[in-house]
């Protein structure tokens, strides 16, 4: 990422794609959010039971110009009021991160603007700064301690100022998210599992089942999620395979991520001492997590930050905020239609 001494302000068009989501959206800087747009691939990934690579790359294909249009009908712009293109280049699945960096720098190039490419789990780690804070909290600002949980990260993130970024914990195996979508695949709950297993989780007894909460009886931040799979497997096998049964399940396993994930994200702003705590990704959307961490930081003197639901999961709005505050910084990114499907979030350069 390269640096400039003069850097730009202006509206921000910012597009995912990282994954099964079409995501574009304008920022600008003192202005806020100035008009966003998403689609999602469910239905075409549903009858396979996740999600096909090569079709959600095709699909990229058909909806992002006419979201781009779309959004910038909305926002009252014309593609010549753009200050710069943000797009996310990594990580994430490759076909899909070409789709979005392809038309990006595309974009740019005719435009003759700049082209910022961006982090996807900076991107969550920063939504939180799309709203205004609540009554009584005070803005987000550094340093503080991030939980970006997702389908395909959990991580728990040391933030000394924006884009320098410490690794506190990551998981083992699978994701949070991840394990939500199996656990709930292997009971026959309908695809995308995780939001239908929480649903399903609110009739549950809370008693009834309790699974373990893994690697919290030793020190450390990492997490480890596949055993539970494993316990709840079992518990459904030998189950009478009710609706109660199986909402009961659902309560026992989502308690254990919850608690889990609540356990760790407490020992890490002791560890830190930091005072603030960003939880994002599309776990993050979920009821009872924020109740619980809410209520905990409440009790235990933390401030506790989360975007609005819409902007949990994948969406433009948080890579055009990305790309704003990094064009503020003077970095952009070269000519070359580059993606990381891997992309270490620490190796990002930090902003001035």
């Amino acid at each position: 990422m390269a640096n400039s001494k003069t850097p730009v302000r202006g509206p921000v068009l910012g597009i995912e794609s990282s994954c099964d989501e079409t995501g574009v959206a304008v920022y600008q800087a003192g202005r806020g959010l100035l008009a966003h747009a998403l689609y999602s691939q469910i239905e075409l990934h549903a009858q396979y039971g996740g999600v096909v690579p090569e079709l959600a790359g095709r699909d990229h294909i058909r909806k992002l110009l006419p979201l781009l249009r779309q959004t910038l009908a909305e926002g009252g712009l014309e593609t010549s009021d753009l200050a710069a293109v943000a797009y996310t280049a990594g990580p994430g699945l490759i076909g899909a991160l070409l789709v979005g960096a392809a038309v990006a720098r595309s974009l740019a190039w005719a435009l003759e603007v700049p082209a910022i490419a961006i982090h996807h789990m900076e991107g969550h780690l920063l939504a939180p700064l799309l709203e205004e804070p609540a009554p009584g909290t005070q803005p987000l600002a550094p340093p503080f301690v991030a939980l970006l949980v997702s389908g395909g990260h959990s991580l728990l993130v040391g933030v000394e100022k924006i884009g320098s970024y410490r690794i506190l914990g990551d998981t083992l195996d699978d994701a949070a998210g991840e394990a939500f979508d199996k656990t709930a695949k292997l009971m026959g709950l309908p695809y995308p599992g995780g939001p239908a297993l929480a649903r399903i989780a609110v009739d549950g007894d809370p008693k009834a089942f309790r699974f373990s909460r893994p690697m919290t009886d030793r020190p450390g931040l990492d997490m480890s999620f596949s055993g539970l799979k494993t316990q709840v497997l079992l518990a459904w096998r030998d189950s009478d395979h009710s609706e109660a049964t199986r909402s009961d399940i659902a309560r026992g396993f989502e308690e254990a991520i919850v608690e889990t994930l609540a356990v760790k994200c407490r020992r890490a702003l002791k560890q830190t001492g930091f005072k603030r705590l960003v939880v994002s990704g599309g776990v993050g959307a979920n009821q009872r997590l924020r109740a619980q961490l809410a209520a905990a930081g409440q009790a235990e003197g933390f401030q506790t930050y989360f975007p609005r639901l819409a902007f949990c999961t994948d969406n433009g709005a948080m890579i055009a905020l990305a790309g704003s505050i990094r064009l503020a910084a003077g970095q952009t990114t070269g000519p070359a239609i580059r993606v990381q499907p891997r992309w270490n979030l620490e190796a990002l350069p930090a902003v001035a």
